[in-house]
């Protein structure tokens, strides 16, 4: 069997290049996957694309696959779907999950694969790792029917969590951006729409993801006295300044931080790993999540793909990189 892959890698701040890697023969309990996509991160992979990792956060933001280290020569990412060609006979043939960078082909260990759904297409599947942190976060802000809701920031994170809501019965949702574009994907997922300006107040639940300091001000004006702002923007290397005078103590309010790399507490006793990703790529079931992946390029094209998503010059949610030449037809990878 074929040997080499192709992978991507950031060869400095601003510089990416694809390299030749040649694979090891896969042991008893690892497989072999040809990647069919694999999806951009934006708000992440474009902070490690200019070298914004802070020094202090380099071992905690390390990708499970990653090779290399913060800020450069690093080959990242964890968004990858493929089909098994060698390994395990219950795996063999399968199309799979894996926390793995951009990369043409890879060998992990089987227990770091995780088997797509039949009834989810392998296009749609890249957004795993997105809703995942989605399933992560609402166990930690534990929304409650009936709840006013907001969700500041309609990148991919942000919409994936108002996707999610959506499903809640009962709910005020509003998914709040500064762009009014973003009104046509909350509504194909099923959420209400406002501009920052416009956005009803009296929540009782904000989540936060806008990464900006203006959006996380927002958050908070937008609460209900004993309100909570769940803050999912992750700042790399900048500082935020937060008004957290005047009727902030009086109000009651909470800021409370949640990230992917921990179970949430409030999750059923027992809930792994595993369990939550699993529990992603079952939600993903839903075609109402193909609003999130607003473009696609072939693998070839990802050095310069790369510098016009941190310019801001390709705008996207999740921009979905294509490693088969033909295009399948949709639900049919």
């Amino acid at each position: 069997m074929n040997r080499s892959a192709r992978a991507f890698w950031l060869r400095s701040p601003g510089r990416g290049e694809l390299r030749d890697v040649t694979l090891p023969e896969p042991a008893e309990d690892e497989v072999l996957v040809r990647a069919l996509y694999s999806g951009i991160s934006r708000g992440t992979e474009t902070l490690v694309f200019r070298g914004g990792v802070p020094e202090s956060q380099r071992a905690v933001m390390r990708a499970p696959f990653q090779e290399g280290d913060f800020p450069a020569p690093v080959k990242y990412g964890y968004l990858s779907v493929g089909v098994v060609e060698e390994g395990p006979a219950a795996l063999a043939g399968r199309t799979v999950f894996c926390l793995y960078p951009h990369q043409s082909r890879y060998v992990v260990p089987a227990s770091a694969v995780t088997v797509v759904p039949e009834r989810v297409p392998a296009g749609r599947a890249v957004l795993a790792g997105t809703v995942e942190t989605a399933v992560n976060a609402l166990w930690d802000a534990t929304p409650l029917i009936g709840d006013r809701i907001a969700v500041v920031g309609g990148g991919m994170v942000g919409c994936a969590v108002a996707a999610l809501l959506a499903r809640f019965p009962g709910v005020r949702l509003q998914l709040v951006d500064a762009a009014p574009a973003r009104a046509r994907t909350a509504e194909a997922l099923g959420a209400g729409f406002a501009t920052p300006a416009d956005a009803l107040g009296d929540c009782d639940l904000v989540v936060h993801a806008s990464a900006t300091e203006a959006g996380l001000t927002r958050a908070l004006a937008l609460l209900a006295p004993e309100g909570t702002v769940v803050e999912l923007s992750w700042y790399g290397d900048r500082t935020v300044t937060l008004p957290l005078g005047e009727a902030f103590h009086s109000r009651r309010l909470t800021v409370r931080g949640s990230q992917v790399g921990t179970v949430s507490p409030a999750a059923r006793p027992g809930r792994t790993y595993a369990d939550r990703m699993a529990l992603a790529l079952d939600l993903l079931a839903d075609p109402a999540l193909d609003a999130l992946i607003t473009g696609e390029s072939a693998f070839e094209e990802l050095p310069s793909v790369l510098p016009e998503l941190a310019a801001g010059s390709l705008p996207a949610l999740c921009h979905r990189i294509r490693y088969t030449k033909d295009r399948p037809e949709p639900g049919r990878e």
